[in-house]
Parts: structure tokens; sequence; C-alpha cells
């Protein structure tokens, strides 16, 4: 419960880097912990991440829904999106058989990797709106943002729309991939468990197409257009033109995943 807070608190160069780097690391450390050092356990510690799972989901979305700050919702978002990795990392070892680790541990690194790819984006679109003295961290600033700047606001939306699993956007392909690999490998309950993650996400959509809708409807707060250098727009661009790209054609990024993984159990 500590990331709301430091999402906030921080500023938004620290928040991308927070938002971006710690994810990668946190699923590399989970992987050296507990795959392999205490698969053995995976029957014990794999209970323990569904409850994580169910609860970080529940927590996640219901505040998320009452943020006004937009640095304090993505937090929120970022504690139910974990709530789907876990949910891969739930479905590698089926009573002691680990048949299905491989492709429930890819689908989750899938996921981690595209979170982050979003989330940069995000951070970076906040950053550019920002000017001296002023941080637009509010959902209001965004009013508008459309007629003011309108690529920028569509580089917003794609976001949103990636974060809130909208297909063919990436988001919605590696929310797939894991609720597949869930699925697929026979958990106790991974129907049920399945169903709640849905609901979960069509509840996280309120939130996150509130934003679009601030921006595409609402009328803007200053007339002043945002500009940025050639450099920061390209970089823009291919962030978010991978968020489409990579939800289209998943399966390059999938297969580098499931050959690390694969890697990384020695099979």
């Amino acid at each position: 419960m500590w990331v709301p807070d430091v999402y906030q608190g921080a500023p938004t160069v620290v928040t991308l880097l927070i938002g971006g780097a710690h994810k990668l690391a946190a699923f590399a450390m989970t992987m050296r912990l507990l795959v392999e050092g205490l698969l053995p356990l995976a029957i014990d510690w794999q209970q323990m991440l569904m409850v994580l799972s169910v609860a970080s989901l529940l927590i996640g979305n219901l505040a998320g829904i009452a943020q006004t700050n937009i640095k304090r919702m993505i937090a929120f978002s970022t504690i139910s999106q974990m709530g789907f990795v876990l949910i891969g990392l739930y479905s590698g070892v089926v009573n002691g058989n680990t048949a299905a680790a491989a492709n429930a541990y890819s689908s989750a690194m899938f996921y981690v990797v595209t979170y982050v790819l979003t989330t940069l984006a995000v951070f970076g679109i906040v950053m550019l709106l920002a000017r001296e003295g002023f941080e637009s961290e509010e959902i209001a600033d965004f009013a508008g943002l459309n007629q003011r700047s309108p690529l920028y606001a569509g580089v917003m939306a794609l976001c949103m729309f990636s974060l809130a699993g909208i297909p063919p956007m990436v988001g919605f392909a590696g929310k797939l991939s894991v609720l597949q690999a869930l699925v697929s490998s026979g958990q106790t309950g991974a129907v049920a468990l399945a169903v709640y993650a849905v609901m979960m996400s069509l509840l996280a959509a309120f939130y996150y197409l509130r934003v679009v809708k601030v921006m595409y409807f609402d009328a803007p707060i200053t007339a002043s257009t945002v500009t940025a250098g050639a450099d920061v727009r390209i970089v823009l661009l291919i962030n978010s033109g991978l968020l489409l790209v990579l939800g289209l054609l998943p399966g390059g990024l999938m297969t580098l995943c499931a050959r690390a993984i694969v890697s990384t159990l020695g099979t």
C-alpha cells in the first residue's frame, strides 16, 4: 500500500522509473526465489499467490475508481495489474506436475513486459503536460487534450485502452495469455478465478475509459497547446505504436519470453 503515496508524492520522472524498472526486477526476484529456489514447495506458495491475486484485483480496482489524481490512479491500477501476473505464477505447477510451468510463467513475463511498456508511455505524457511550477497530475488536467494536442491525446488513449485490456491492444493479448494459461493448467478453481479476473477487468475499464472521456469530451481548461521536440514525439509514437503492433502480432515477444523461461527452468 506504499505504492499510491510514492507514485503521487515523487516527481513524475522518479515515478516513471519506479513504475517500470522495479516491476521487471520484482518479477525476476520472484522467479529466482520461488521458481528456481522453492519449486518443490509450489503447492504451498501458489496458494498464497492466489489469495494475493484475488485481493490485489479487488482492492486495486475498487480504490482506482475513487481516484482523481492520475498518478495515484495508475498506482492502484498497478496493484490490480499485478494480480494478473500472480495468476500466471499460480498456474505453473499442478499436483506436483510442472508440464504447464513454461506456458504459465512465460505468460506472466509477457504481461509484465507489456505492462511496463504501457506505463512508460503514460508517465511520458504526464511529464510532457507538466510545465514550470505545475505538474499535470489530476485527471481534470487532461480535459480537452484532444482539442489542444490530438497526437498526445491519441497516445494516452491507446495506453488507457491497453491497460483496460481492449483489443487489439497488447493489454488484451497479455490478459488473454494469462487466462489461457490458468484455464489450461486445470488448477482447482481455475475457471472461477478466470471469471473473477474478467469481472475485475470490466470494473477497471471504468476508470481507464474515464480518462479518455475527459480528454475527448470535456472542455479544455486552458487553450495552450502541448509542444515537444521531435525526439520526444518519435519516442512516444514508437512506444504507443508498439502497444498496437504487439497486440496484433504478439507471437514474437511471446516466443522470446517462452525461451527465457525455458532457459530458466532448464527444460
